[in-house]
């Protein structure tokens, strides 16, 4: 088997060598799903694991814009359409200076599986531009969007390829992207997810991804007869993910005691309660500002300069800034700090070693793709409310994300559950790939 594996990301690599990141998925996937389809006739011998790795078609085109000082700038721009068998291509935008082909494959392959979980007909893909809408103007920000929508919209479409936000693509800029496409095509349709709630958007949408991560977190807890009330939290990122996610903590009965961006972390042993949450929401939403902010109106908090946050001794972490932020040895120390629970906020924050040493430990171990699939869990009901011309309560909303996230946690039992372990990131890969793969076999070589 290890040499069938190892033949098989071979091959693989020979085409994707340059591409660290996809790599990188593939690798894990890979090593859960080969042995499985070795033992399954309907699978075995259709190469339909590296059908599923080779993107359906990948665009990628030239982004002209100007700048306030009327200099004309170009940048990059892409969409990774990986895999529509079970619908239409969905997946995120990220505007940030690291974007490339591999992270794009990268998150777009991560979908798939992610998307196939949430039990909704999404399909997988990913785009962005290596843009970095930090320290732009409104209406730099603007110019470009509209520049980059400008090429995007021939291949995008509410039956074909829905993208909605992630890293740098927030409200702001889903609005001016939206707009540019109502502009062009003059018409109004769902075609993007994460739009504001009074012309399209979906309540729950800014707070699914944390939500539903902190969700899952708490259904592997309950699975062991634990919570996460009382418990003690780190959490990565302050961004959207992890604004939410600390909410929710704190809702739950949670002491959430960091949160961090690139330039450090803070740590509050007191607890960041909903006060303090509150002024990082408004450092990071309104004032653009950095974490390090917090200790001027906490001074009692420390901020750690270039450092992340695992250091500190928790029951529960929940990486939610980025992938491969958190390390074998950062998961050592989790580990003998008493980490009882991790969940990705992020996708694939934590890198192969890391993962490894969780699962020796028989630490609760969530996937991205199982436990941040909230996030386009509610864009699919966004896309539902669309086509209904109808919109759900907050309420609502909020229990059909709850009742996803079991539905997930409920698959990843299925195939994961061992004699003393469960292996969520196996149990996650298995169930996704179920599904996809009955679908691309129904559908022939296509």
């Amino acid at each position: 088997m290890n040499k069938i594996i190892h033949d098989f990301i071979k091959e693989i690599d020979s085409r994707n060598s340059h591409e660290p990141e996809f790599m990188q998925a593939v690798r894990e996937v890979s090593e859960d799903l080969i042995p499985y389809i070795v033992g399954q006739k309907i699978y075995h011998g259709k190469n339909i694991l590296m059908r599923m790795i080779e993107p359906e078609r990948v665009v990628m085109f030239r982004v002209n814009w100007i700048d306030d000082s009327g200099e004309i700038r170009v940048n990059r721009g892409y969409r990774v359409e990986m895999n529509s068998a079970i619908g239409p291509y969905k997946g995120g935008l990220r505007f940030h200076p690291t974007v490339n082909l591999s992270i794009l494959k990268f998150l777009a392959f991560e979908q798939v599986f992610k998307n196939s979980l949430t039990t909704l007909p999404m399909g997988g893909g990913k785009g962005g531009s290596d843009f970095d809408p930090k320290n732009k103007s409104d209406g730099e920000v603007m110019r470009f969007c509209q520049s980059f929508m400008t090429e995007l919209y021939r291949h995008i479409g509410p039956n074909t390829d829905i993208p909605a936000g992630d890293i740098g693509v927030g409200g702001r800029e889903i609005g001016y992207l939206f707009g540019q496409y109502k502009r062009l095509k003059n018409e109004f349709t769902g075609v993007l997810t994460g739009k504001g709630v009074s012309w399209g958007g979906s309540l729950i949408r800014p707070e699914a991804t944390g939500y539903g991560t902190v969700y899952f977190a708490e259904d592997m807890l309950n699975h062991i007869g634990d919570s996460i009330k009382g418990k003690t939290v780190t959490i990565s990122g302050s961004g959207n993910v992890a604004q939410y996610a600390a909410e929710k903590c704190i809702h739950l009965g949670a002491k959430v005691l960091t949160m961090s961006d690139s330039s450090g972390y803070v740590f509050d042993k007191d607890g960041i309660h909903e006060e303090k949450l509150n002024y990082i929401m408004d450092i990071k939403n309104n004032k653009r500002g950095r974490i390090s902010d917090y200790i001027k109106k906490y001074p009692k908090a420390e901020f750690k300069k270039n450092k992340t946050p695992w250091e500190v001794k928790c029951e529960i972490a929940l990486p939610s800034a980025t992938q491969n932020e958190l390390n074998g040895d950062d998961a050592k120390l989790l580990v003998k700090n008493g980490c009882i629970c991790v969940a990705e906020g992020a996708n694939m924050p934590c890198n192969s070693d890391a993962i490894k040493t969780f699962k020796f430990n028989k630490v609760l171990f969530a996937p991205g793709k199982a436990s941040n699939a909230g996030g386009v869990a509610v864009s699919g009901l966004e896309m539902a409310q669309n086509s209904l011309r109808y919109s759900w309560s907050r309420e609502e909303v909020d229990e059909k994300l709850k009742e996803i996230m079991i539905k997930i946690h409920k698959k990843c039992l299925k195939h994961g559950k061992t004699k003393d372990y469960i292996d969520y990131g196996k149990g996650a890969n298995i169930s996704a790939f179920i599904k996809v793969a009955d679908a691309m076999l129904a559908q022939g070589v296509v």
